[in-house]
């Protein structure tokens, strides 16, 4: 059982940065995809962005390449999601995720993940 522990997050004025944090604890492996998800309410989980971390491959959602990056620490194993250039848009409860499935699927499906982390709420506001 991976436990997940999500910190980071808060409020941000537009063009502004934040970076989210996801602590993981228990059996994960380089080979299985890690990646984040984010919610409004009334919508669906989406995914904003993955990482295979054996192999380095990190994949984006259009909205946010070239504004967001993930990547994880190894020796610590947390996981990160860098937010920079925010936009009112990217507000949203945003979660991290691990699957034991070897295959990242693109785009990614909430369904495909088995761990989450608690969440939290980043909020974009002028």
């Amino acid at each position: 059982q991976v436990q997940h522990v999500q910190s980071g997050g808060g409020s941000v004025q537009p063009g502004g940065s934040l970076r989210l944090s996801c602590a993981l604890s228990g059996s994960t492996f380089d080979n299985n995809p890690m990646a984040w998800f984010r919610q409004v309410p009334g919508h669906e989980r989406k995914g904003v962005a993955a990482i295979v971390p054996h192999t380095g491959l990190t994949k984006y959602a259009d909205s946010v390449k070239g504004r967001f990056t993930i990547s994880r620490d190894s020796t610590k194993n947390i996981l990160y999601l860098e937010m920079n250039s925010l936009k009112l848009e990217d507000t949203a409860v945003y979660y991290c995720a691990t699957t034991s499935s070897l295959i990242l699927g693109w785009p990614l499906s909430a369904s495909r993940f088995s761990g989450w982390g608690q969440g939290t709420q980043v909020t974009v506001s002028s």
